[in-house]
């Protein structure tokens, strides 16, 4: 029979993500494909979840979120960004970013409204964006540097834009878009009144001095601008799912009436904990930041070392290397190929593209990884050793 798979998701298969961590733990291989650190998180917040499992924290919390992370989200934002924020009517707790991307984006899109995004993108964006029934428009940012192309985002905006899906910094590039960059896109948005949803989840995975701006913060823009963010990648506890949206109370509760029919609630013991994270010194986010950026030196020396063309990201936990070095062709092929050829897993980039020729040997990989993984990953793509050599 033909597939019972509705049409608008034929195109979307299982997640590369997935895939690619089961290659890895099939072949044995170093796993620099899928973003999630190796290494727990800061020892007051995994005693926090555990605290709030012991005193019965267990059941379904509000469908807001617990009272104690709204507060401690609407603090952290007034903390780092000045943006000053009601914990009862602009906070949303969600399972992870990933659903709060999908509850914007079923809130407020109809059939045929069209969501400007940039190219590489997160994957669960082009499949909510079909959820919904949306028309995906989208801008190339282009290896090495990945700077916004204005004639290619003017031309991706029409009369029919509802959404710009922003992702700052960037996944899969490490791109974090200037404040010049970043005008644009308000400037474009507010054109077309268009809603500008922010993916902000690495917000403290920012290298070189660099400062996140958040949208909301632009002149104008806090009436038009969801920012999603999450404590998964912050606190190493991405299996956690625990994230959140914030803005103007009218998007805030739209979205809330998608979510609570989604997953309901969860991550119930979890919450209390992020707050906690939330509220940790500064000094905890610098370090955080520091320890990350030693870490992409060290992956991307190697890389540069194997003889790749390397683009260094200004944040997150990716670098992106153009493999044809290494005798690439096409990523997709080559990906697979990877735990054979050099015992290590990345991600193909075109994966992420409309435009595959954009990225035709471009790869992506993790270095949230300790040291000495690393240090054995860049070994095996320099002596072209597989993983028993």
């Amino acid at each position: 029979m033909d597939s019972p798979l509705t049409s608008r998701m034929r195109g979307f298969g299982a997640t590369i993500f997935g895939e690619m961590s089961a290659l890895a733990a099939r072949t044995g291989a170093i796993n620099l494909g899928q973003g999630f650190p190796d290494t727990d998180g800061p020892a007051e917040v995994l005693a926090a979840a555990h605290a709030a499992i012991d005193s019965g924290g267990n059941q379904y919390p509000p469908a807001i979120g617990l009272p104690r992370l709204r507060q401690a989200i609407v603090e952290h934002q007034r903390r780092f960004y000045d943006v000053r924020l009601d914990a009862d009517s602009q906070v949303l707790v969600t399972v992870g970013a990933t659903e709060a991307i999908a509850s914007a984006i079923l809130a407020l899109c109809e059939p045929g409204d069209e969501v400007v995004t940039f190219e590489p993108y997160y994957d669960s964006y082009a499949a909510c964006i079909a959820l919904a029934g949306a028309v995906r428009r989208t801008s190339m940012l282009r290896f090495p540097d990945f700077a916004v192309d204005e004639e290619s985002l003017r031309a991706a905006f029409s009369a029919r834009t509802r959404l710009v899906l922003l992702n700052t910094p960037h996944n899969p590039t490490g791109k974090v878009f200037s404040p010049t960059e970043l005008a644009l896109i308000a400037d474009l948005a507010r054109e077309h009144d268009a809603i500008v949803v922010t993916d902000e989840v690495y917000e403290h995975l920012i290298f070189d001095s660099i400062q996140h701006v958040p949208m909301a913060t632009l002149p104008g823009m806090f009436e038009r601008t969801l920012t999603i963010s999450s404590g998964g990648k912050t606190f190493s506890t991405t299996g956690w799912k625990v994230g959140w949206l914030t803005g103007p109370e009218a998007l805030v509760r739209a979205c809330l009436t998608v979510k609570q029919f989604l997953t309901y609630v969860g991550s119930g013991p979890f919450q209390p904990a992020i707050a906690v994270g939330l509220g940790l010194d500064d000094s905890y986010f610098r370090q955080v930041a520091q320890d990350l950026q030693r870490k992409r030196g060290l992956l991307t020396q190697g890389l540069v070392d194997a003889g790749l063309s390397v683009s260094s990201p200004a944040g997150t936990y990716f670098v992106i290397a153009d493999a044809a070095a290494l005798g690439a062709t096409d990523a997709v092929e080559f990906c697979w190929r990877l735990p054979e050829l050099y015992g290590v897993v990345g991600v193909p980039v075109s994966v992420f593209c409309d435009d595959k020729d954009a990225a035709r040997t471009l790869v992506r990989f993790a270095f949230c990884k300790r040291d000495e993984v690393l240090t054995e990953a860049v070994r095996r793509l320099s002596s072209g050793g597989g993983a028993s050599s």
